[in-house]
């Protein structure tokens, strides 16, 4: 009847972002989130080796074109990024309670996710400064040293920072021109769906980040193995995991990057040497004189 005091809610299901489109899983797997009387208050698709495939093509298509824009452009579109969550932030913080975060824990990780990305904004076009240099040589040339972005850029957000610790893994990776394919949170994904619907509406071309849902166990191996990704970050695992994705990673000499144990909300969770974590450097040698 409408209007019943006994309407069941319609939860929300939270699809995967793959090359600037909401799919479902190709498996057409989901599972669901609980709230702490046992009700459903949002599906999350299962994300599959497929999907995350898919999301690795979408990845390289786009690199090309983001790789080449100026790190002014980059750093005005992580302005934009950031202006967008602030407008939604209501929203992100709803999210965050309803996932079991205290409403005062949720106001500062939606707040602080603001501001860390205005923090990489402001280092698109002085990372380089910082970390290129002209070399001494003993030969008639000029020796130069950059960086450059790496490539594909595969991230396992952490567990435990729905929102911020997400956050805090993709901007150092897309402000220094790579794409990346994310896997959210397992426990609280809401955020980072809801996340990938701010890049939508903002300027960051299709590709550039793509957002998987699912299970760690079922996914890690393939964020850490497969041969078109040129790095890895990995937030959370037990030594023997921490290892297989260093096996795994050996077979294309990806680079692997650790930051387990990271608490996110502190200073120490931002700085350009994680711009310089995927980035490779280049050495360029131009004569002097005829």
């Amino acid at each position: 009847m409408a209007g019943s005091k006994s309407r069941m809610p319609v939860a929300k299901t939270y699809k995967i972002y793959i090359g600037g489109k909401f799919p479902r899983t190709e498996s057409g797997r989901y599972f669901t989130i609980d709230g702490g009387d046992g009700s459903v208050i949002a599906n999350i698709c299962r994300g599959s080796r497929k999907d995350f495939r898919n999301a690795v093509v979408a990845a390289r298509k786009a690199f090309p074109g983001w790789s080449g824009t100026s790190a002014y452009l980059r750093g005005q579109i992580l302005y934009r990024i950031a202006e967008m969550l602030e407008g939604r932030a209501e929203q992100f913080v709803a999210e965050l309670v309803l996932q079991g975060v205290s409403k005062r824990r949720a106001r500062k990780e939606v707040d602080v996710s603001i501001d860390r990305l205005i923090y990489y904004a402001g280092w698109s076009d002085k990372y380089q400064q910082i970390f290129s240099a002209v070399n001494p040589v003993s030969s008639p040339h000029f020796n130069f040293s950059m960086l450059e972005p790496t490539g594909v850029v595969s991230v396992l957000a952490p567990d435990d920072s729905g929102l911020l610790g997400f956050v805090s893994n993709i901007a150092p990776v897309i402000v220094g021109g790579n794409t990346t394919v994310v896997l959210a949170s397992e426990q609280r994904p809401l955020c980072a769906v809801s996340f990938a619907e701010v890049l939508h509406a903002s300027d960051v071309p299709a590709g550039v980040v793509n957002v998987l849902t699912g299970y760690r166990e079922e996914l890690t191996g393939q964020f850490a193995s497969h041969m078109d990704v040129n790095a890895v970050v990995y937030c959370d695992a037990e030594a023997d995991d921490a290892a297989d994705i260093q096996v795994r990673a050996a077979d294309n000499l990806k680079r692997v990057v650790d930051r387990v144990g990271t608490d996110w909300s502190s200073e120490n969770a931002q700085n350009p040497y994680r711009i310089k974590d995927t980035q490779e450097i280049k050495t360029t040698w131009h004569p002097i004189g005829s």
